[in-house]
Order: structure tokens, then sequence, then C-alpha cells
């Protein structure tokens, strides 16, 4: 399996060089050549196995210059019970009403993205001791992309992590995980301005070539190709959960995933392109529902940072989805010149229209909704009065935005992006109750913190990489 940019300008790649590349040298996503297919001897083959080796069974798929057996043992180190708190990994939580959480926060930042950045730790670290290198990881944070990451690398050899987050918009609780992290390889840096300014930052600093070249600069954002191949993985455990005993062994299911960057609904696109049975994916907004007036109007138009709102839940405030360029690439049937006019020309105008394509976003599955703060409130006390479950601000906009949309007879599985002790002040605003607390993190918010805060420069963030990188 070789990997091609959205953009069309980068030459045929093997995985494990668009995993350190992150950006394609054009500016646009590395993408694979073709989705590989499942038939349905496969998926039924998988039902049983365990999630290390399901894991092994999807990512062979996309990744071929690694040998199987070192691959194998990659998922194997990361998919273990005592880092995701049990044999399944990924539990299924039954709510009411047809619906059901897809229990993605049980690893070691209590966020769905370690599902992905524990297995690049573990690869990051194989490859580079492969070819004797080091990498330089460049990141930007709404909230849990950046501890997942600092967690699953510090402490690796050969990896230093710059990681961008903005000043103030994170939740407390967020900003300990991150901040009090003392490893000398971990470098936290507060943006003042909001999440777009940092992601805009990090494209910045990866379009130039020389520098990113001279630095060993990656990325684990979800520009990264290898943090959507490892997500796609829980799509298919969450399929054979959710349809356990069913009479139709390809029985569908749908997701409602809440999104802000659009990676972790890719990779709900990606499962679906492969070929498992997927009625809907439910794309859940918050107030910055730029994805969502695009799947109702066909234009995308992303805000400026003084028009992206301050939410509750603030790892979805975002403009910017960075992912939606490589859905576009499939929309217009994989154009890859088309891909590259459209965003010159989001560049110079701002948006793009094409609502021409409407009739096609339902023959990828795709829906939209949005949910406000009264909504998010309204759905936690719901929820838990119901069923004694405590949900998170931006699950429970994706159980709100769900709703509407469950079918009889076909499970809607949400996806369970953090565990609600990272939002603890709407917890309590919600319910009148702080939020329940795991074990070992009873008093992280006054570990020392170690972060330093920037003005939004690239050269800022250029001169702090060449002073500290590995």
């Amino acid at each position: 399996m070789r990997y091609l940019s959205t953009r069309g300008g980068m030459a045929p790649q093997p995985f494990t060089d668009v995993l350190l590349e992150g950006l394609a040298p054009d500016g646009g996503l590395a993408v694979p050549e073709a989705i590989p297919q499942v038939s349905p001897e496969q998926l039924q083959a998988w039902r049983s196995l365990p999630y290390a080796d399901l894991a092994y069974e999807v990512l062979k798929l996309f990744i071929t210059d690694i040998p199987g057996d070192d691959l194998r043992a990659l998922t194997r180190a990361t998919y273990r019970p005592e880092v995701f708190g049990g044999e399944a990994i990924a539990p299924l939580k039954p709510l009411k009403d047809g619906i059901s959480l897809l229990g993605l926060s049980e690893g070691p930042t209590l966020a769905f993205k370690d599902m992905a950045m524990q297995f690049l730790g573990h690869l990051f670290e194989y490859v580079l001791a492969r070819r004797g290198t080091t990498l330089n990881i460049l990141g930007a944070t709404s909230g849990d992309t950046g501890s997942a990451a600092e967690y699953a690398m510090r402490g690796k050899k050969g990896v230093a992590v710059f990681m961008l987050s903005p000043a103030g918009r994170m939740s407390a609780f967020q900003r300990a995980q991150m901040y009090s992290l003392q490893d000398a390889n971990i470098h936290n840096i507060a943006v003042r301005g909001v999440f777009d300014d940092c992601q805009d930052i990090v494209k910045a600093v990866s379009a130039d070539l020389t520098f990113k070249t001279t630095h060993r600069i990656g990325a684990v954002n979800s520009i990264n190709w290898a943090r959507i191949a490892a997500q796609v993985v829980y799509y298919f455990h969450g399929w054979r959960m959710a349809t356990e005993g069913a009479q139709d062994p390809m029985a569908p299911v749908s997701f409602a995933v809440p999104s802000g960057n659009f990676g972790n609904i890719l990779a709900g696109h990606v499962a679906r392109s492969m070929g498992l049975p997927i009625r809907r994916l439910v794309l859940a907004t918050n107030e910055n529902n730029v994805l969502e007036e695009f799947f109702r109007t066909g234009v995308y138009r992303p805000r400026g940072s003084s028009e992206t709102y301050e939410t509750s839940s603030p790892s979805m405030d975002i403009s910017k989805a960075s992912n939606f360029e490589r859905f576009v690439y499939d929309l217009l049937g994989r154009d890859a010149a088309r891909v590259k006019a459209l965003w010159d020309e989001l560049a110079d105008k701002g948006s793009f229209d094409l609502s021409a394509y409407k009739p096609r976003f339902e023959q990828y599955g795709f829906v939209a909704g949005t949910s406000t703060h009264a909504d998010r409130l309204e759905t936690i006390r719901r929820v838990h009065a119901e069923t004694g479950v405590v949900i998170d601000p931006h699950t429970a906009d994706g159980v709100k935005v769900a709703r509407p949309y469950v079918e009889p007879g076909v499970p809607m599985l949400v996806l369970e992006t953090a565990l609600p002790v990272k939002f603890s002040a709407t917890i309590e605003e919600a319910l009148g109750q702080p939020a329940p607390r795991p074990a070992g993190f009873e008093n992280i918010e006054q570990l020392p913190q170690r972060v330093q805060t920037v003005d939004p420069d690239v050269q800022t963030i250029k001169d702090l990489i060449a002073a500290h990188a590995v």
C-alpha cells in the first residue's frame, strides 16, 4: 500500500514515510492509493478476535512495509487490559432508546485520542530505531490530542513533542494533564489565541520544507494518516459488539460522532468505504457548526478566530477542520487537481460551494446536527436520570444529535470522547455535583505545571523547536 497527497504533488510513498512526514510536501494530506476492501467472510472471522488482533488485521491492510510479526507485536504492546482498563479495551455501554456509548475513554488520559495515540507511541519508537534517526513532533490541541500524545510519547527514545494549545481555552483538568508533565522530551506551548491559530502555525511550520527537513518535524494530529488508520479499528470493533447474535451477519449499525477536526468521523467514513455495514454517520457539532453547515448547505465556510465561539464542549471549538480535505478528495472522485483548486479558492475567497454534490452526502451515509450549551446540560441531566451514567459535554453533543436518527433495529453507537471528570464545571452545572473522579487523578490540578505562553507567531515557534529539538 502506497500513499498519495490529496493535492497531487507527492510521489507515492510507503506507510512509514508518510508516518514520519505528517503534512504532505504540497500542503495536502496523505491518503492511501486505494481503500482496501473487507469481505463479509473476513468480518465474520474477526468477530471473536481480541482487540489487539483485530487492530492487527485492520492495520496490516494499510501498513505493508512493516513485517507482519512486528506489526502484531506493536498492536499487542498497545492494546493491553492494563493500559485500557479491561479486556474489552473499548466496551459497549447501553443507554436507552436504541442508543449505546462506545467507551473509547478507558486509556491513560481518559479520552478517545488514546485509542490511536498509544499505538503511535510504539510505532514511532519502532520506526525511528529501525532507521537510526530522531523526530520532533509538532502538534496542536484543542484539549485531548495534546495529553494523549504526550502520555504516549513521554520517555520514548528519539522523540520530542512540541504541543501548541490555546491559552485559557481548555478545562483546568485538561491543562493539568498536559502542563504537569515534567519529562525532558515534552514541551508545552500555550498560544494566545484559539485552536485554529495553533493549527495554522503547525501547517505553516510544516510548509517550510527546509526547516521541516532540517529539524525532522513530524505530526501526531489527525493530519497524520496513522492516527486515522488506528481509529478505523474501533468502528469494526463497535459494529461486532453491537451486532453480536444478530440474525443477519451483516446487520448495519449507525455511529454518532462529536466532531471538530473531522478525524474521528473520517475514520468511520473509511471503515464504511472498506465494506463495514454502517447505515449512517451522524456528525455532531457544537455552536461552531462549520461542518454541520456544510452537510446542510454544501457550502464550506470556515470562520476566523473572532467568530470561533468558546463553548462548554471546548475540544470542538474548531472552525477549520483539517481532515475535511480527505473527505472532499473522496467526494470529488479522488480528483487531486480539483481539490487543490478548491483549497486555493478557500485561501482566496474564504469558502467554496459543493452544493451540487449534496445528493452524495447521503450516499456516503452522512447526516449532521448541532448542539448548544442548553442542549448539553439537558442531555447530561436526561442520561443521568434515565441510566445513572454521567457523560461529558462532547459525548452529550453526540447523544443529542443522534436521537432523531435512531432507526428501529439499527443500533446507534455514540462515540464517547472523554470521561466527564475532564469537564467537571459543566457536569456540576448540569447535575449540581462534581463529575466522578477516577483513582489516581485526585489532585492533578495542584501539581506543578511547566508551560510557556507565547503570541501566535510562526517564527517564535520555530525558534523554540530549534532550541530544544532532538
